[in-house]
Formats: structure tokens, sequence, C-alpha cells
């Protein structure tokens, strides 16, 4: 993987010129008093360097003489890390990770300033470490305060997220294997919880044996908390509470993947407890499986990131209409929005080292990003008719056999050359494949 990680800081480095780039890795995040959370690497961090310690600072200096690319990180220190672990240390931060020169991070102050001096502008995303923050802005206030004199250095600050995250949109093969294995994994946890699910089981069980299965196969973990949703939790965009139990004439929607070395999968789909959908469960059912399938013959090289979104908005209104939840005009109620209340979110995101991963959608207020091969993106519309729904005004009022039902599919798709690729077709999503015979 050097050699990937390499030629990804390759890229950046012909992208940013005179500029440095400066890149701080995550901090340690605290569960309670004394007691951490697993160390998850910033993504940014993780995408140029691979390396998976906290305290680290990377810089990218292509104008520098002899080192483009350096490491300040941790030395290593036996009696820490007998508490807190191994840790890679200044010369294997050179050998092991490609890095021009390795200082420890106690010495950023001091070296610091030699590969700023020569550069024309700053890149560096001011994040949440305001501490941080603090010491580039510092740094950046010393050379301007020597520009005059000199006639070099950083006259601008830029937000690295903004010539690094076009790199990361386009997945490369090796990410693209990778987000394969992520996705293999969640497809065989979701088949295996449909196979267990049943009345009279808890939604906390179902989610164990999915994120046992996430580990067992040698992922990270859950890529997001889980949401496994049976009956009216379903309703709830981001139910994770996951304790009740199942039962007979429900549904329940499962939203989980696995994450595998930093990459994710992330699937839902939504089928009966019993093995059977009611006559208003499937009616809904039909038409967001419509409104997917139709959705996702729209995700073609050199089709707006939109489109895709604004079939699955048109075959959902066309469907509520037909079954008297919504009634009017069609265009009228997309263009007035009054479809939100059983339709509030977007139909899809960019899938990579973040679950919602890094990227823009739009390039302007009116131009939406157009997709390319190797974009990895959702697609997951849904109908939400929650027990306490109110129509938008003028709308029908929602009878009480449809309250309750919450419903979602979710699949991942590569954008490829000729069209797309269904990451995710591994889990069933047909009607009659997810009722049980009988």
């Amino acid at each position: 993987m050097q050699a990937e990680y390499r030629q990804r800081r390759e890229q950046l480095l012909s992208k940013i010129g005179q500029g440095t780039a400066i890149f701080r890795s995550a901090p340690t995040a605290v569960m309670h008093h004394d007691v951490e959370y697993v160390y998850r690497q910033d993504s940014d961090f993780y995408y140029l360097t691979g390396f998976n310690e906290p305290e680290a600072v990377a810089v990218l200096a292509p104008h520098h003489p002899e080192h483009r690319f350096v490491l300040f990180v941790q030395p290593k220190e036996r009696d820490k890390e007998i508490w807190t672990g191994y840790r890679v240390g200044i010369e294997a931060a050179k050998t092991l990770y490609g890095a021009d020169e390795a200082y420890p991070i106690s010495e950023l102050d001091e070296k610091l300033p030699q590969y700023l001096e020569k550069a024309d502008r700053i890149y560096y995303h001011l994040g949440r470490d305001r501490a941080f923050n603090e010491t580039v802005l510092s740094h950046w206030q010393r050379q301007m305060a020597q520009y005059q004199k000199r006639g070099v250095g950083p006259t601008a600050l830029e937000d690295a997220r903004v010539v690094l995250h076009p790199l990361r949109m386009v997945k490369s093969e090796a990410e693209i294997e990778q987000m394969r294995k992520a996705i293999a994994i969640s497809v065989e946890a979701h088949n295996h919880a449909r196979a267990i699910a049943h009345p009279g089981r808890y939604e906390y069980e179902i989610q164990a044996e999915m994120e046992h299965l996430f580990r067992l196969r040698g992922g990270m973990g859950p890529a997001y908390p889980s949401i496994v949703a049976t009956g009216a939790n379903a309703c709830v965009l981001h139910y994770i509470e996951n304790q009740a139990p199942l039962q007979a004439g429900d549904l329940l929607l499962i939203d989980a993947g696995c994450c595998y070395d930093y990459y994710n999968g992330d699937i839902t789909r939504t089928f009966p407890v019993s093995g059977k959908f009611s006559g208003e469960q499937k009616a809904l059912y039909e038409i967001v499986l419509e409104a997917q399938k139709s959705a996702i013959a729209q995700v073609q090289p050199g089709n707006p990131y939109n489109q895709f979104h604004e079939t699955a908005v048109r075959v959902l209104v066309e469907g509520l209409i037909e079954i008297g939840l919504l009634a009017g005009d069609i265009d009228e109620i997309i263009q007035e929005e009054k479809y939100k209340p059983f339709y509030m979110h977007r139909t899809g995101h960019w899938l990579g080292l973040d679950v919602h991963d890094c990227g823009a959608y739009k390039h302007n207020e009116e131009t939406w990003i157009a997709l390319q091969p190797g974009h990895i993106l959702t697609v997951e519309p849904g109908l939400y008719i929650s027990p306490d729904i109110e129509p938008a005004e003028g709308q029908p009022p929602v009878s009480d056999r449809w309250r309750g039902i919450g419903i979602r599919i979710e699949d991942d798709l590569l954008v490829t050359p000729t069209g797309h690729e269904v990451l995710t077709a591994g889990v069933p999503k047909a009607i009659e494949d997810l009722e049980q015979p009988g």
C-alpha cells in the first residue's frame, strides 16, 4: 500500500504548486473519565500517509529541495508504550511510511518554519483542534512578518480540503478493492440478520450478530452505529436504541455496514419479521423499490449528481398519489415539497473513508457535480409514515392503517465508464425474495 499512499501524495503535491500543506492527526477522544475510545485516525491524514497514531503532523512541501514529505510523530518511549501501546517512532516513520524526514512532534515549532519560508501559501483546514489551529496561525503570522524583508513567504492560508477532497472523491483501484471487502462483509451480515430475525427476538440481538460478523471477518467493526428498527421505530431516521422486541406483523429496517481498513459499507434493507407483507406494507414497499430502481438507472457517468434524487422523488410522489396519501398535481407537490412529511432526506451520499464521504455535490448554486467513473455513492429512498405524522397543508389525512410503517432500501454503487455497478447486489430486496413461502 505504500506505493498507493505515495501516489496520492504526488497527486496532491502537483496540485499545491509552491504551497505547503499541513495535516494534523485526529485527537484521542475520551469515553468517560480517563478511558479513551478506540483511536480513529483523521481520514485526510490516513488517506495521505496510512499512519495510524495520534499526536502526528504531516507536511507536504513540493518546493523544498530535500524534504517533500515530512512527518512529526511521537518518539518511542518505553514507559509510555507499556501503558498505551507500541509507537512507530522517528526512524520507522521514514522507512515504513516513506517520509523524506521525520522529527519528534515536540520539535514541530522549531522545524516547521523551514517548510513554510519558501512557500507562497499554506494549505490547512481550520478544524476542531483549536490549539493546533493557533499553532498554524501563529507560524503563518511570523512568516508574514518577515515577508517585506525577504520578499518570499506564504501570503495566503487556504483550506486544504479544497484541493484534497476532489482527489478522494475518485476512488483508485486499490480503494475500490478495499470497499469491496467492506461491502462483502456487510452483505454477509445483512443476509445472516434476515435469516435469524423472527418474532420474539430483540433488535439488539440482531445488531450483536451482525457486528460479531463484522469483526469475525476481519473488519474494524461497524462503520456507524447500527440501526435495527422494528415497527414504528423505523420512522426514526437515526434510531440506534435497538432495545425493542420484534413483533409478528411488523417490518424490520436494518441500516448497518462494516468498516474494513477504514473503508465503509452502508446498506439498508426492510423486510417483514413474520415473512409476509401486509397489504399496506407491500404497497409502500413497492413504491420505494420502484423509486430506488429508477434512481439507480440514473447513476451514469456525466449525469448531474442530483438527477437520481429527483427521479426517486418523482416516483415516490406518483406512488403516494396512487394510494391516496398525496393528492394534486405532481409538479406542484414536488415544487412545494408537500411530500416531505413522508420523505424528508436526500436519496444518497458519497461513500468511502467516511460514511458520508468528503467532496462537493455542487459547483455553485445552480450546477451539480457530474458523476464520473470512480465515484462511489449510496442510493437510498424511503417512506416513513410515523404514528404522529401530520400531512402538508391541503393534503389528505393519513389513515391509521398506514401509520407506524417505515421503509428504506439502500445500495452502494460504483460509477463505471459505461454506467454503474451495484456493489451490494448480494442482499435481496425483491418482495418474492423477502417473503417466506406458505
